[in-house]
């Protein structure tokens, strides 16, 4: 009999005690939500509450999954530069970490744990530093003025024994490090350093806020025998002699030679009314501007996350609670595995900490950021269920601190699966796979009435949803056989004026070829200035440019070195394409594609 355990699955059904404490803050108190996120009265009342919820759930199983984690042309930043491109994000204003970012006057990069920047006038590379971190991943960036903040996702999750009893590791230790661009070579002002994994972040002027999230500081002890009863007591065992601080997460902060250390305070941990994880999500807000980091003034609450969708005014954080998987087949688990999504709006003041003011719940799975979009008041959501591969999309409504559905498009694709979703204002696109390709258009201009108003079945599927115009997508995904077996890559031009009939116009096929765009949308430059799509394809840049019903002018653009590694990026500053690798910067006329420069960074 397989010996899996996990920890926390109770705290989905965990009561809650009446609580009336708050979170400290030195921030200006924001009205107070109409949730009762209640916090807990002490920390012996937080102590008594996971421990009691922990030993609940000792024959839980926990799997742990991560979500994939836009308009590219955005205006520039407040640093004087020529017209350049952006990270392509979710929504305009509302600026994503990522690998690359540009103020027009340089292009800051990181690779191999090592930032460069380059001056987009002389075309050299003027300043590198090494960052110095233990990253799951690459590190990523944001850019405010002269200022970076690189996020190093410190990782961490459940890991597998040889008895394949499911064993909690540390919960990871992630780096934030605020980044001085003023002079020439890049100077590190501070340095950042906290338990969890860095879920995401999102950018307005200069703030960011950061999310976290961490689990208990123990492991489960390994038995030898398989007797169940055994296994549950030493759980119950370990998890007795767990001291509180085991839930905490602690940080320290390194600003020129002191070190600055903390905790999270008990007072400052919240839960909503049902637990929908086992970890201990947080919100940090970090300001590029100031003279150093602080700790963020985290907003606390005991949940799980792995989405977040953020807004001019919100930040939502999405929770697929597809580690309570059904394992009944083997008799190990007494928790009925559920099929839904817990979904947390914060509210974000122009001053002071993010407030927690809703929370909901919806049928199926995300299948990332792009499956959330908020318009006018309302939060519109697609999943999928595990359970008949039915798809749906939901709308949401917040009511007494509540996200209420108040209308559903369901039955989409039925024994299929959602592998892209695209929400322009009142209207709505989801493409869902297993042989062929339904690209539905939906209405949603009444909320309480969503509604698919038609259907274009191709083969193959679109991983991404680019709009590039009026009534035009971009589907960036793989072409596939009648069977349903990939191709290569597949970009296909969309007409969705008529939503009775949405049709493709023209289509790209690379033979065998694949995209780093296809799992991350980052990865994608679409600059309508020129109609240009520009998307790494194997080791190069793929560029096409959308003319009328057309898809033309495929150019690849790669560079001489072969050491130089494959093309990442893209991004335009002024009439310079700028294809950039880990280890240099291939400057092309935006134009012509002729070739201006490259810029060697090794």
């Amino acid at each position: 009999m397989s010996r899996r355990s996990w920890l926390w699955s109770a705290l989905a059904v965990l009561p809650l005690a009446g609580c009336t404490a708050s979170a400290p803050s030195a921030s200006p108190p924001a009205p107070a939500p109409p949730l009762k996120l209640v916090a807990f009265d002490s920390c012996a009342q937080l102590e008594k509450e996971l421990r009691a919820a922990a030993e609940l759930s000792s024959t839980a199983e926990r799997g742990s999954a991560r979500l994939a984690v836009p308009d590219n042309a955005r205006a520039a930043d407040s640093v004087a530069g020529p017209a350049h491109s952006g990270t392509n994000v979710h929504e305009a204003g509302v600026d994503e970490p990522d690998i690359v970012k540009t103020d027009g006057k340089r292009i800051v990069t990181i690779s191999g744990g090592v930032l460069r920047v380059v001056d987009t006038a002389s075309r050299t590379q003027v300043g590198r530093l090494e960052l110095g971190v233990q990253a799951y991943g690459e590190p990523t960036l944001l850019l405010a003025g002269d200022r970076a903040l690189v996020l190093a996702d410190g990782g961490g999750g459940p890991m597998l024994r040889e008895d394949s009893r499911m064993m909690r590791p540390t919960s990871g230790r992630s780096e934030v490090l605020l980044i001085d661009l003023a002079a020439a070579q890049p100077r590190l002002i501070s340095r950042y350093r906290g338990d969890g994994r860095i879920i995401d972040a999102r950018q307005q002027g200069s703030t960011a806020r950061v999310v976290l999230s961490s689990g208990p500081e123990f492991r489960l002890p390994f038995r030898g025998d398989t007797v169940p009863e055994n296994v549950m007591q030493d759980d119950r065992n370990a998890i007795a002699a767990t001291p509180v601080d085991a839930w905490l997460p602690d940080w320290e902060i390194t600003t020129g030679g002191t070190t600055t250390k903390g905790q999270l305070d008990c007072a400052a941990v919240s839960r909503p009314e049902s637990f929908s994880g086992m970890t201990m999500l947080r919100v940090l807000s970090f300001d590029l501007s100031a003279a150093e980091l602080d700790a963020g003034d985290p907003v606390a609450m005991v949940a799980d996350g792995d989405a977040v969708y953020g807004t001019s005014d919100s930040l939502y954080v999405a929770n697929n609670e597809t580690w309570r998987f059904n394992t009944a087949a083997s008799g190990t688990s007494r928790v009925a595995p559920p099929d839904g999504t817990d979904i947390y709006r914060f509210s974000l003041p122009p001053v002071g900490k993010p407030a927690y003011v809703a929370s909901g719940k919806v049928p199926g799975h995300l299948l990332n950021q792009y499956s959330m979009s908020a318009w006018e008041g309302h939060l519109r959501v697609a999943t999928t269920s595990w359970k008949d591969d039915a798809s749906a999309v939901r709308v949401l409504a917040e009511r007494d601190g509540k996200l209420v559905e108040v209308g559903a498009a369901e039955g989409l694709g039925k024994g299929e699966r959602i592998y892209s979703v695209r929400f322009i204002g009142p209207r709505g696109y989801v493409v869902t796979f297993r042989q062929t390709d339904p690209l539905y258009s939906l209405d949603l201009s009444d909320p309480a009435k969503p509604r698919v108003t038609g259907e274009l079945k191709i083969n193959g599927f679109s991983s991404h949803l680019q709009p590039v115009g009026e009534n035009r997508l971009i589907g960036i995904g793989q072409e596939a056989d009648d069977q349903g077996r990939p191709l290569g890559l597949q970009v296909s031009l969309f007409d969705v004026t008529d939503p009775a009939a949405p049709k493709r116009l023209d289509q790209h096929v690379v033979a065998g070829g694949q995209s780093e765009a296809e799992a991350d949308p980052h990865a994608i430059l679409w600059w309508p200035a020129t109609n240009l799509l520009v998307l790494p394809v194997d080791d190069a840049a793929l560029t096409l440019r959308v003319t009328g019903d057309r898809l033309g002018g495929d150019t690849r653009l790669a560079p001489a070195a072969a050491s130089a590694g494959p093309v990442r990026r893209a991004v335009v500053v002024g009439d310079v394409l700028w294809s950039i690798t880990g280890e240099g910067l291939l400057a092309t006329n935006a134009s012509t594609l002729d070739r201006v420069a490259w810029v060697d960074m090794r």
